[in-house]
Order: C-alpha cells, then sequence, then structure tokens
C-alpha cells in the first residue's frame, strides 16, 4: 500500500470565484502555484484571469495583470460591459495592470538573454499593491522573441519558479498548440494545474467547455464541463452526475388543480418531478401554468422555460382561461425564460437552466416542452442532459415540471426521450374521439410513494381554468363530450319520469290513507259507542247486584227477627203448660 499522509498538511488553494469551477476543483486552484489556461481564440482566457483578480480584489486579495497584447485601457473597455471596473480597482489600489511591450525586431537574442527585466517589473507590481494573485496573458507573446528552445525552456521554469518563490497564485493563459495542449508543449508539464478552455461549433451551435486537465495533490473533476459568459462573467455547470444520496421530502405541494390534488392523494412530494406528456392541444401548458400560479400563491417562486412561446405570448393565452400569470411577473415571482432549442447546444441550455436557477433560486422549474431539445441532439444525449438535471433539482428539493409532446402514431405510454424512469408522478393526457368529436382526457399513469387514482377523467378548458369532470361510464365505456351530455340528458329525462311517478304513487298513497283514516275514525267512534253501552250494561249490572245483595241482607235480618219472635213465643207457652200434660 501506497504510504499514508500522516502529517495532516492538505494543499492551499484559492478561491477563484468563478461560478462552478470552485466547486470542480473542490475549493479553488493551487495557492502560491501556477495555473495554467489555454485554449483556442475566444474560449475566454483573458476573461477568466481578470475575473479571476477582481473577485480576489473584492475578497481582499489585491493583484496584477501583466498583458502583453493589449493595453490597460483597451482591457478595460472590454470588461467593462460585464459589470468589471478595472479603473476604479486600480485608483483603490486593488489591482495593477501593467502593460510588456514585447517586440521581435527590438530583440537582440544571445545566449545571455534573460527575464531579469521582466522579474524586475513584476516584482514592483506586485509591491506596489501587495499582490497576493498575479496573471500573466499571454505566455506564446513573451516568448516569442525566442528561437533557441532550450533557453525558452530554461526561461519559463525559471519564470515558474520565480511565481512560486514569491508565493503568487499565478494564473498564466496560453494557446492551444495543434498536437499538445500548448504550443510551446512545456507549459502543461510545469505547471501545478492545467485548465483547458474549449470553443467548439457542432451543427452551427457554439459551445464552451472547459476541463481540468491536471491538478498536483488534490482530487478534481475530470470531466468537460460546458460553461457560458454573460454579463455576469464565466458561468461553469459543476454538474455531470450526482449520486443518488438526495433528501426526499414527504411535504405535498398543490398542482392547483383541486381534483387533480385529490387523484394524487394531496399533491405532489415537494422535490419531485413531474412530467406531463400528450398530443398536440391536448392541455400540458395549461395543467402546467396552474402549477406555476399555485407556487406563486404559496409565495414561492417559479421558474418558468419556454422553447415554443415567447413570455408574452403564454401570458395572453393562459388569461383565456382565467391565469393571470402577469401579476406574478410585476412581483417578482415568476420568472419567464424564452429561447429556441436551436440557439444554444444541448450542453450550453444545461448551463443556462443551472445558472438561472442559482441567480433566481426557485422552488418550481418548468421545462415546456423538453422533446424540442431532439432537433439539437441525440435521444440518448438528451437523456443523459435530463438525468443529470432531474438530479441536480432533487438535490436542491425543487419541484421540477416536464411537459413532452407525444408524436402522431407513437405509443401514448413513452417518451421520445425515453425518461419514464427518472420521473415521479406521470400525467398522461389523450384525446377521446366519438361521434365526431374530440375531447380531452387525463390519467395518472404512475406517482411513486403516492396512492393515485387510477381513473380516466375528462378535462375541459373553462374561463376559470382546468376543470376535472368526475368519470361517467356508459355501455360502452367512459363517455365525454356531446355523449356525455346526451346520456346525462337521457338519465335525468329518466329519473324525472321517476320522480314524477312517485309523486304520483305518493299522492294516491296519501288519498287512500286519509281515506283509511276516517274509515279508523268512524269505526273507532262506533267502538267507543260500543264500549260506552258495554261501560253502562256493566253499571247497570254492577246496580243490580246491589240492589239484590241489599234485598237478601234485608230478608236474613228479617227472617232472623221472625225466628227468634218464634222462639220466645215457643218458650211462653212451654211456661204456661201444666206439668205431665200432653204436648
Amino acid at each position: 500500500m501506497p504510504p499514508r499522509n500522516v502529517s495532516g498538511a492538505e494543499l492551499a488553494k484559492c478561491l477563484t470565484g468563478i461560478a462552478g469551477l470552485d466547486e470542480i476543483t473542490n475549493g479553488g486552484i493551487p495557492r502560491g502555484r501556477p495555473t495554467l489556461i489555454c485554449g483556442g481564440p475566444g474560449c475566454g482566457k483573458t476573461l477568466f484571469g481578470i475575473e479571476f483578480l477582481v473577485n480576489g480584489a473584492m475578497a481582499g486579495e489585491p493583484g496584477v495583470f501583466v498583458a502583453f497584447e493589449e493595453r490597460p485601457e483597451e482591457l478595460a473597455q472590454n470588461v467593462t460591459s460585464l459589470g468589471f471596473d478595472l479603473q476604479r480597482l486600480q485608483k483603490q489600489k486593488k489591482l495593477f495592470v501593467e502593460y510588456v511591450h514585447i517586440e521581435r525586431s527590438e530583440i537582440d537574442e544571445t545566449g545571455e538573454y534573460d527575464l531579469d527585466a521582466l522579474f524586475f517589473r513584476l516584482g514592483d507590481a506586485i509591491d506596489t499593491v501587495g499582490a497576493k494573485r498575479i496573471v500573466l496573458d499571454t505566455l506564446e507573446t513573451l516568448f516569442s522573441g525566442f528561437d533557441n528552445q532550450a533557453i525558452l525552456r530554461s526561461e519559463l521554469r525559471r519564470l515558474f519558479r520565480w511565481l512560486k518563490d514569491r508565493g503568487m497564485t499565478a494564473v498564466i493563459t496560453a494557446e492551444r498548440g495543434d498536437g499538445a495542449l500548448t504550443r510551446q508543449g512545456l507549459e502543461e508539464y510545469v505547471s501545478d494545474c492545467v485548465i483547458m478552455l474549449d470553443h467548439r461549433v457542432a451543427d452551427q451551435v457554439a459551445t464552451r467547455r472547459l476541463r481540468v486537465v491536471k491538478y498536483r495533490g488534490t482530487q478534481h473533476g475530470t470531466n468537460e464541463y460546458p460553461f457560458l459568459i454573460d454579463k455576469d462573467g464565466i458561468d461553469v455547470l459543476p454538474i455531470t452526475s450526482i449520486g443518488l444520496t438526495h433528501e426526499a421530502s414527504t411535504e405535498r405541494v398543490s398542482t392547483g388543480v383541486p381534483d387533480l390534488d385529490a387523484m394524487l392523494a394531496g399533491g405532489v412530494y415537494r422535490g419531485s418531478t413531474v412530467l406531463i406528456s400528450g398530443t398536440a392541444g391536448a392541455g400540458k401548458s395549461s395543467i402546467s401554468a396552474h402549477m406555476a400560479k399555485a407556487s406563486c400563491e404559496r409565495g414561492e417562486r417559479c421558474l418558468l422555460f419556454a422553447y415554443e412561446e415567447s413570455p408574452q405570448q403564454i401570458l395572453r393565452n393562459m388569461r383565456s382561461i382565467g391565469i393571470d400569470l402577469g401579476k406574478y411577473v410585476r412581483n417578482g415571482l415568476l420568472q419567464c425564460i424564452a429561447a429556441r432549442p436551436t440557439t444554444f447546444g444541448l450542453e450550453m441550455h444545461l448551463a443556462t437552466i443551472h445558472k438561472a436557477i442559482r441567480d433566481y433560486s426557485p422552488r418550481l422549474l418548468i421545462i415546456d416542452p423538453i422533446s424540442n431539445f431532439f432537433s439539437i441532439a441525440d435521444p440518448r444525449e438528451v437523456k443523459a442532459m435530463l438525468m443529470r438535471l432531474v438530479d441536480f433539482l432533487k438535490l436542491h428539493q425543487i419541484t421540477a415540471v416536464m411537459t413532452s409532446l407525444t408524436a402522431g402514431g407513437q405509443a401514448l405510454e413513452s417518451t421520445e426521450a425515453g425518461i419514464s424512469s427518472l420521473i415521479d408522478t406521470w400525467l398522461l393526457l389523450r384525446d377521446v374521439e366519438a361521434n365526431g368529436e374530440r375531447n380531452r382526457a387525463m390519467y395518472v399513469l404512475k406517482s411513486r410513494g403516492t396512492a393515485h387514482s387510477n381513473q380516466l377523467r375528462e378535462f375541459v378548458l373553462t374561463p376559470k381554468g382546468v376543470k376535472l369532470i368526475a368519470p361517467y361510464l356508459g355501455a360502452g365505456g367512459v363517455l365525454t363530450g356531446s355523449s356525455r351530455v346526451a346520456q346525462e340528458a337521457k338519465e335525468s329525462a329518466a329519473a324525472l319520469q321517476r320522480r314524477e311517478e312517485v309523486e304520483r304513487r305518493r299522492r294516491a298513497i296519501e288519498r287512500r290513507k286519509k281515506t283509511l283514516d276516517a274509515e279508523i275514525a268512524a269505526l273507532r267512534l262506533e267502538m267507543n259507542a260500543e264500549n260506552d253501552e258495554l261501560e253502562r250494561l256493566g253499571s247497570e249490572e254492577r246496580v243490580w247486584r246491589q240492589q239484590i245483595d241489599a234485598d237478601r241482607t234485608t230478608m236474613a235480618i228479617s227472617r232472623r227477627s221472625s225466628d227468634a219472635n218464634t222462639d220466645r213465643r215457643t218458650a211462653r207457652r212451654r211456661q204456661l203448660k201444666p206439668e205431665g200434660a200432653a204436648s
């Protein structure tokens, strides 16, 4: 095994301030060492050096720019459009621009020729502003007077060693050679870091790319990275491939269509990717506009990339369905960027999207449509580009909405890019043709982690936006349009007829009920009369029995009294009759 670095000392790095480059190099270029920037004409070498110095000056590290081709006033004028004020920085003693004029006809080259005079001028410039950074632009001009390769190589090494001894973080530009990276074929070997800039044209579309060819003592990205040169300077897209380590949010965000939210169990997950595919005129842009409106209403920024319509046309068209996106543009919650796909190469589009996301910090990104990228690149390249974009969006928890046009004759459950495996939620729009008309329908083809609806829902574009209609099943399947209206009218008439029949039966029953109630009342009266008669008879019976009982009591008392009288008379007779007389 190779010996480990037990000292714990890591290579010191110097931030360039160039967007994306510091990420690729894991912290910037090597501090106190020379970095070679090589490339062809127009690739941005001089601008790279100037931006490196300006960013350093703003961070408290003064710098020196040594120009061998352009005068200071020309340099200042060239970068004014990028927002770099070199003259102001020079007045503030944060930047020193040294112009060194080299004329081959004035050079009397001998074996004793060296760069001592240049070292003296560089040292004086460095001491004037206390520079920590230096740029030499360009190396070929400096050594244009050398014919002796041995002297050239010796002086080149001595220049690099002099810069290291002074502890200067140096950026040296060089023109690209035919075979080697540079014309001299030596600079790349004595430099600690080599960055190659490339400006290529393919199918009449220009693209700038950057590659870190060499970086001693540290890990770095080795792929080619597209970069932009715009009003903010150089912007490198550092994302080539991101590992699947992003967080998975459980928060749901609304699509702006309540019925669609219900089909998706409450909306889509934040940071997920939504694909809306379908044929032309199916309503893809309308649904994405609803999602943009919902995002802005939550107070979250939305970034819209349009590749078919201008922003003004999009705003006008969406007003026809009741969606006013213009007010969100005015208050800064919505930004629309429109461009033809053929304006840039595929990598440049990716770099543009990446830069816009970094500058605007949206929570929702809409690309309408992604299928237009196939006019400028191979499907495999488009899929690779979208894969990198999806990974980047998931890493930053940005919800993405992409629309895709399905060409005629192509299977609806497929996309030209073949990116269905990258998508979390797929809404498929289709046309339903029946009874001489064409209607729109939608269903959720997939939605990861969501118990989504499997219904085919018709939707219509109304003055108040997209409206989903509950599924209507007929004998031949789902009915839409006039077929649904006719069936609804037929069933409505049948329901009305049933209601009238029920009402007629109800009235008949009410009449019968009243008749029966009257009969019941009469029978109740008759029953009451019978009960009264029965009660009267019972009362008479009780009175009769009471009278009988009273008569019997009277007779019993009378009989007992008669018997007592008889007994008394018998006893008197017995007393009056003589003894022995016959009875």
